[in-house]
């Protein structure tokens, strides 16, 4: 078992050392037009507002002149730094390095060091700005896997011989809690966590209301504890929590920014909250006064300079504890990513209760993070859908992307509450997912298992695109994949046609939406172009979605259409070959699913085969030829 945390820590380390490395390459040979498409750099940019914001921490406003439709993985905590462009197209990085506070499309607020860094920045032409390598983030990782393998006799210790050996599971004795607004798998996983006194799984394949249950039973968690932290991978699903947690009417303090910038998340963030308490006008008063004591005693600061400085950051001190103290008393639930938990601001802090979501996206190491500060856990997610993100070929394959929610799984199956009715897909859509991935077990509710978009319309098709002319695969780069420009023009052309089948009227009047996904940024990247300068369909932009699998991770649509690109006489697929990640796009569609795609290069791939006979059996009229 040590061992085996141990190999996990060594591959940690490979995948470390492999994205400093591919970090450091790519700084020094990518063009900044190719990272401004992967959307990891945004040039050129202007430099907004300078301030000090509630925290004390000098910001800065960055805003992108071009590109605007391109997205970009920029989001709350990721280190930035900057560089300038002079007339040759020489590029000098700065040493100035920030860390983003949040990001929207075109506007992003960048936390600097001190405000004399922003001198550095002013005054350069073609300035720049992209995502630095994550050192912190491996740091917290690798502090809290050594932490796990060196404990003993102490709470974590347990744990992790509970998760990663034969070691017992402890429960409760109880007598079962009714939820009559459940369905009985839903009501079934919150008991179980009621009576969880080591760990409990919620996996919750798609739309069976794994976020429901898990609300439920935090909610019913905490009649029973005076507070709970609740954590998550991503920003997103740490915002998505936090909002449903504060619909059903808890306290949340969400350490960190949001992912969606406005008014309603972001009054539920740490910083919103500090600056909104009672006492922080007087905080903010005495933080001024000492700028101002350092800028007009520059030269002269004797005996008296200092004792009146160190008496106001006393001041300031004591205020800033007493609001912090306050706002952690006054909230329920702390909410922050796996990252978010290693926050400065949570050091001491101590809960009964972790909950842990999206926990088969997590590196294992990531979620000893949250677990540290806890006496039992709680996982929630669907290790059948994406897995953690690796950019290590040797560690993904050498099992980094083994989750800790696989391995209790395996290892600690009474700890695991399958969801089992789905309110998503119709059951047409759902039956092959449900067949492939979960033994059968997942049906659709009866309010959805006949829904369809049009009447006699098929719910289901897969647009063979073998025998188009051009529809060739072309390779674009290691990172930013392949492209099948025949197939975007025909994807196209189906999304037309299909606004034209539900007429312009419906879909504006009943808000019908769209999703087009593609598993290739290029591919999406070319369909964005074509959507946004399509004349016929321009009136409906912001109805269609047009993403990679990760981005719609966890979204739903009326109408999905896949475009899988790949077209080869030798049957190569890629990462099409990693399941789970089409079983995310299979299962965003909520009315009618297009799949557009070589059925003679993918069904050299068992599951490709076995989906497009599975899909032309369900479309096939009784005259028609059946499949050899």
């Amino acid at each position: 078992m040590i061992k085996e945390l141990a190999r996990h820590r060594e591959l940690l380390q490979m995948e470390y050392n492999f994205e400093r490395d591919t970090f450091r390459k790519e700084t020094q040979t990518m063009g900044i037009g190719r990272k401004v498409k992967r959307g990891d750099c945004w040039f050129p940019i202007t430099l907004g507002q300078g301030r000090y914001n509630s925290l004390n921490r000098f910001t800065v406003e960055v805003f992108r002149q071009q590109d605007e439709d391109i997205s970009h993985n920029f989001e709350y905590g990721k280190p930035v730094c900057f560089f300038y462009q002079n007339g040759n197209g020489e590029v000098t990085y700065l040493a100035t390095l920030g860390t983003v506070s949040y990001a929207e499309d075109e506007r992003m607020v960048v936390t600097l060091p001190s405000q004399d860094a922003l001198l550095s920045l002013q005054g350069k032409n073609w300035l720049g700005i992209q995502l630095y390598f994550d050192e912190q983030t491996y740091r917290l990782m690798f502090d809290a896997l050594d932490a796990v393998i060196n404990a003993k006799d102490n709470r974590i210790a347990e744990l992790r011989d509970i998760f990663h050996t034969s070691a017992p599971l402890h429960k409760l004795t109880m007598n079962p809690v009714g939820f009559p607004w459940l369905n009985p798998t839903q009501e079934h996983a919150v008991n179980e966590i009621l009576r969880a006194k080591d760990v409990a799984v919620v996996h919750g394949p798609p739309g069976t209301g794994k976020t429901t249950t898990l609300v439920e039973a935090i909610y019913e968690v905490l009649r029973r504890e005076s507070q709970v932290m609740v954590c998550a991978q991503s920003n997103m699903a740490v915002d998505w929590i936090s909002e449903q947690l504060a619909d059903r009417g808890l306290n949340v303090l969400r350490i960190g920014n949001p992912s969606r910038v406005n008014d309603k998340m972001l009054s539920y963030t740490y910083e919103k909250q500090f600056e909104s308490h009672p006492d922080y006008p007087e905080l903010w008063a005495i933080r001024r006064s000492i700028r101002q004591l350092y800028n007009t005693a520059r030269e002269k600061r004797g005996a008296s300079f200092h004792q009146k400085i160190n008496r106001l950051k006393d001041k300031a001190n004591e205020i800033e504890l007493r609001i912090r103290q306050h706002l952690f008393e006054q909230n329920r639930v702390i909410a922050c990513t796996l990252a978010g938990a290693g926050n400065p601001l949570l050091t001491g802090e101590h809960y009964h209760t972790v909950f842990i979501d999206e926990a088969a996206q997590a590196l294992e190491a990531a979620c000893w993070i949250a677990i540290r500060k806890a006496d039992r856990v709680i996982l929630a997610g669907d290790h059948c859908q994406l897995p953690p993100t690796i950019k290590c070929y040797d560690a993904e394959k050498q099992g980094l992307a083994k989750t800790l929610m696989e391995t209790i799984v395996s290892n600690k199956p009474q700890a695991v509450s399958l969801l089992q009715i789905q309110y998503r897909m119709s059951e047409t859509l759902m039956h092959f997912s449900s067949e492939w991935f979960y033994e059968g077990k997942v049906k659709s509710a009866p309010t959805v298992k006949y829904q369809t978009i049009l009447e006699l319309e098929k719910p289901l098709e897969w647009i063979d695109t073998s025998s188009i002319e051009n529809a060739e695969e072309k390779f674009i780069g290691d990172t930013y994949g392949r492209i099948n420009e025949a197939e975007a023009t025909l994807t196209v052309h189906i999304l037309q046609e299909l606004i034209g089948k539900i007429t312009p009227r419906r879909l504006l009047d009943e808000r019908i939406s769209i999703g087009i996904i593609s598993p290739y940024k290029a591919q999406v990247q070319k369909l964005r172009c074509m959507v946004k300068n399509h004349k016929d369909i321009k009136p409906f932009r912001n109805l269609i979605s047009i993403n990679t699998v990760d981005g719609f991770q966890g979204q739903e649509r009326d109408i999905i259409i896949i475009s899988l690109v790949r077209s080869n006489q030798e049957g190569k697929i890629g990462f099409l070959s990693d399941l789970r990640r089409m079983n995310v796009a299979m299962t965003r569609a909520r009315m009618k699913l297009i799949i557009l795609g070589n059925s003679a290069t993918l069904s050299h791939h068992t599951f490709y085969k076995k989906l497009y006979e599975h899909i032309i059996r369900r479309t096939s009229s009784p005259g028609d030829t059946p499949l050899p």
